[in-house]
């Protein structure tokens, strides 16, 4: 096999590299076992000596900078048995930034220490730092300031939930620091998971939770985070602060339409419902219809389109929402006298909303427009504000 050929195409996964006999021990080892885990599933590459025939790997000859070079270009993770330093030797010219750099740990060749070497953050190189080390039997070597200084970082905030950050780059580099050298940073939280924080004990002293967004505005903070599913206006924000947005996947969109409505009508009634309502299309999380609905070409699409899982539920379960509902808006869920008598349920875009958000109200009740409706409720979670 040529140099050029030993890794072909875009991955996603963790390229495993090694070149010494011990070297290709260790991450044989950390391969087969990493395949049975959660992680992105590993490509294994072995210095060609140490490579045995029929095995799931792919042998490469010296030099190792190429196929490190390409790897890093074509997976999201690295790791490679090799000095840090020789690492950073290695990678040097193909570096850009955190933004676009996937992650590398190193790993010594006595399998003593796993270093998080690079995009530890953003790339998640720490988190994988610490699964390496914990398959290796190895120290994890992580010095990230936050990780370091047991706070939370500002921009990995709610990642693990597929949260999103709305804020310019400066703003998320102003708050880091002013999280990590503990001046007062300020959080306000509307929507979204809850449980967010994973450090040991409370949060540090200098980070203050406020119970509205206005509280948070009027207090002196160096840094401001707020968890939203709204659209909020800017002069509703803290004043001078550094403000990160986080975008909680917490919407639920509830939608019935006739048969064969293209995607682009149901995209319309969408955005301009969460227009009006002032609600961030990002924060969409799920689209819920009825069973009957199952196979229909524009719901698919517009879930695809969003990235979000489409739901569906039957007649029993749409029909058992209409009781006694709060809702937070002066007209209650409304039964549909014709939905029912055609097709035996008696509504879908706002009792659906209601079963795939857990919710005990609606956020927006049911608008009609030609060939669709659509509802929207906030996910609920433990302890979360509705």
């Amino acid at each position: 096999m040529a140099k050029s050929d030993v890794i072909t195409g875009a991955h996603r996964g963790i390229a495993v590299i090694a070149l010494t006999l011990n070297g290709a021990k260790m991450a044989r080892s950390l391969a087969a076992t990493l395949a049975g885990s959660e992680e992105d599933q590993p490509t294994l590459f072995l210095e060609r000596r140490f490579y045995v025939d029929g095995e799931p790997a792919t042998p490469f000859d010296l030099p190792v900078r190429p196929v490190v070079q390409q790897a890093f270009r074509e997976f999201s993770a690295l790791v490679i048995f090799l000095s840090a330093g020789a690492c950073i030797r290695l990678l040097a010219p193909v570096l850009a930034d955190k933004h676009q750099d996937p992650a590398v740990v190193c790993v010594d060749d006595a399998g003593k220490f796993c270093v998080s070497l690079l995009s530890g953050h953003v790339g998640g190189a720490d988190r994988l730092t610490r699964t390496v080390a914990e398959c290796l039997g190895a120290t994890p070597v992580i010095t990230s300031a936050s990780h370091s200084a047991g706070t939370l970082a500002v921009d990995l905030l709610g990642q693990e939930f597929g949260w999103r950050v709305e804020a310019r780059p400066e703003s998320i580099t102003r708050a880091s620091a002013a999280v990590v050298n503990q001046m007062p940073v300020g959080i306000y939280q509307e929507a979204g998971e809850t449980d967010w924080w994973d450090g040991d004990g409370p949060l540090p002293d200098n980070i203050t939770v406020f119970p509205t967004l206005e509280k948070l505005s009027g207090a002196e903070c160096e840094a401001s985070l707020v968890i939203t599913d709204r659209v909020v206006p800017t002069q509703s924000m803290p004043p001078g602060a550094a403000t990160v947005v986080y975008r909680p996947r917490s919407l639920v969109a509830g939608m019935g339409c006739r048969k064969g409505v293209p995607v682009e009508e149901l995209q319309s009634l969408l955005e301009e419902t969460f227009a009006d309502n002032s609600l961030c299309i990002d924060s969409l999380g799920c689209i819920a219809t009825a069973e009957l609905k199952r196979g229909e070409g524009g719901l698919i699409q517009l879930a695809e389109r969003h990235g979000v899982p489409l739901k569906h539920y039957t007649t029993e379960q749409l029909n058992s929402q209409y009781g006694e509902l709060e809702t937070d808006v002066e007209q209650p869920p409304t039964p549909s006298e014709k939905a029912h008598s055609l097709v035996g349920v008696w509504g879908v875009a706002e009792p659906a909303a209601l079963l795939a958000s857990s919710a005990g109200r609606l956020l927006v009740p049911r608008k009609k427009a030609a060939r669709a409706t659509i509802a929207v409720a906030r996910q609920s979670y433990p302890g979360a504000i509705q």
